[in-house]
This record gives C-alpha cells, structure tokens and sequence, in this order.
C-alpha cells in the first residue's frame, strides 16, 4: 500500500490500528508508576522514521533511572529504550530498507506494540541471527563495548589489570569477556548468588570473562552484591602486587565509588557509568590527585551518535 500525503510519500502495511498496547509512566514514582494502556496512541511516522511492530523489548536496569525521575523525562512517556520488530510502515526507502525487515534498535518507547525509530538508529539484523539475541546486543552489548574499548582508549594495554563490577549480570560480564578479549588482565565482582550457579570459583570466574574473581555476600534477604562484605581494595592490590588497576567500570555507584578511588593505579581511569546503588555524590577533584588519575561519566548515546 502506497500513500501520498503533504508531500511525504509513506509505505505500509495495511490494518495498523490508531491505537496500541504500551506501558505509560504518567508520572515518575516506584513501580506502580507503571500502568498499561490498551488504547495508547500508535506514533507517528514523521518524515526519515520508520514503524515497528515490536516483537521484543529489552529490559534494562537504566529503565528504572527513567520511571523514578533520577533521569528526568516529559511525562507520560512510554517506557524501554532498545527492542527489535519488523518494520510495518516507512517513510521513505532511501536507506535500502523495506518492509517486513527484521531490526533492532535502542530508542525510547519500546515496551510497545509499536514504535517510531528514526531510519538511521535502525540495526538490520542478519539472517541466522535470532531477534532476542539481536535486541540483548543493544543497550547492554553496546555499552560494554565502548566502555571495554573508546571510552579508555589509550590509557589501558594489554596486560593491565582492570576491575569491572557485577561480571555476573548483563552489561558487566558483556564489559568483563570484551575486556579480556582485549589483553586486559580482570578483576571482576559478583555475588554468591550468582557464582554458586558454577562448581566452583574457578569456573565461575572463567566464564564471566575474569582472571581474578572477588565474590561478595549477598545483602540480607537480596540478590544483588553487599559491597561492604569483603574488603575489595585490599583484595585488589594484593591480586595486582600494590599497583591497582589502570581501568575501573563502576555501574554500581553510591556504594563502589569510594572503592574504586582506592584502586585505581597511577594515572588510571575511573569510569562511573551507572547508578545502580544510587548516584555517586560529588567530591572534590583533589581526590584524584595521589595517583594522577583520571575520571569519566560518559553515557551510550554519545559513543553510537552516527552509526560510523
């Protein structure tokens, strides 16, 4: 179906209803800020957009920055920003792509039926690769990607030691295994939750992509890591001889960030990519003063602004 409106030729599908199923945050709060809609409105396809029919939507911990109002956003908004569909309407061909392609993207609004992506953020998926694992590859493949290799470019070698927190979830043993496909040598942390799914340390630590695997008690009654229960600093110096390390991906926060100053080696890098204990407080920069070192808040969009 072909029509031609205001100057914009649009090409569809036919029967895409003026309504859809979506999850709204009307106003940002805990967990009950989340409300379902049978009858939001399908978006728009303004011009270089295309539509998809939504068959994933991934789930992200920064989803929850989002529905808490820690990263501020226009309410009501439509919560998730990557998933992967087909593509149901474009508004226009000019970058070879068609209807009833299989793509993924990393846009808000994806925990939808339907989502409008511009063409250029749009990722065709290849054929032999399955939908769920073509959407995973996006916010958590990505940011493991610039964090293992832009963001301390330069500063880490091959060799180096590098510490990198919760290499037993999504993005941190992305970050850990691309890390060591790099040269690096990795510290990683998890909790014992998760490294009890293994036989033993040692296989743990492997296949979360580490070298050195520092493994840390659960907090009471939680899943997630109490980063007070082993002291990671001393543990840190003495895997790498009194050194430190010369990179730190730190997506934790409020409760690392203290940690991660004692173990940086000289003239490291410190990256603090995430909020997931609450966001790192401000501190004066002399405290990078006794290693020279140095440190980075860098966020994903500005390492995938152009698809160079």
């Amino acid at each position: 179906l072909k029509i031609t409106c205001c100057y914009q030729t649009v090409l569809m599908e036919p029967s895409i209803l003026s309504t859809m199923k979506a999850v709204v945050v009307q106003s940002t709060g805990g967990i009950d800020a989340l409300q379902f809609k049978a009858d939001h409105p399908t978006p728009a396809v303004p011009t270089g957009h295309a539509l998809i029919k939504n068959e994933f939507a991934g789930l992200n911990f920064i989803d929850t920055y989002h529905r808490s109002g820690l990263y501020p956003r226009e309410c009501p908004f439509v919560l998730g920003q990557e998933g992967g569909g087909t593509i149901v309407k474009l508004s226009d061909n000019s970058h070879g792509l068609k209807i009833g392609d299989r793509v993924a993207y990393g846009v808000f609004g994806s925990y939808a039926e339907y989502t409008s992506v511009p063409i250029n953020k749009l990722v065709p998926i290849p054929d032999g690769l399955d939908m769920q694992t073509a959407v995973a590859c996006m916010t958590q493949g990505l940011t493991a990607h610039y964090l293992s290799s832009s963001v301390g470019a330069g500063i880490a070698q091959p060799g180096d030691w590098v510490l990198v927190y919760g290499v037993g979830s999504g993005t941190g043993q992305w970050t850990a295994q691309m890390c060591k496909l790099r040269g690096y040598r990795v510290i990683g942390t998890t909790s014992r939750c998760k490294a009890d799914n293994f036989d033993n340390q040692e296989d743990a630590a492997s296949s979360f992509g580490c070298e050195k695997l520092i493994v840390l008690e659960n907090a009471p009654g939680k899943s997630y890591a109490l980063y007070t229960s082993v002291d990671i600093a001393s543990e840190v110096m003495k895997v790498t001889d009194g050194t430190g390390c010369k990179l730190i991906i730190d997506g934790v926060g409020k409760s690392t960030y203290e940690i991660s100053l004692k173990c940086l080696a000289k003239r490291g890098l410190f990256v603090s990519f995430g909020n997931a204990s609450g966001a790192v407080p401000a501190f004066p920069v002399l405290r990078l003063l006794p290693q020279s070192a140095y440190m980075s808040r860098p966020k994903l969009n500005d390492y995938v602004a152009t698809r160079e």
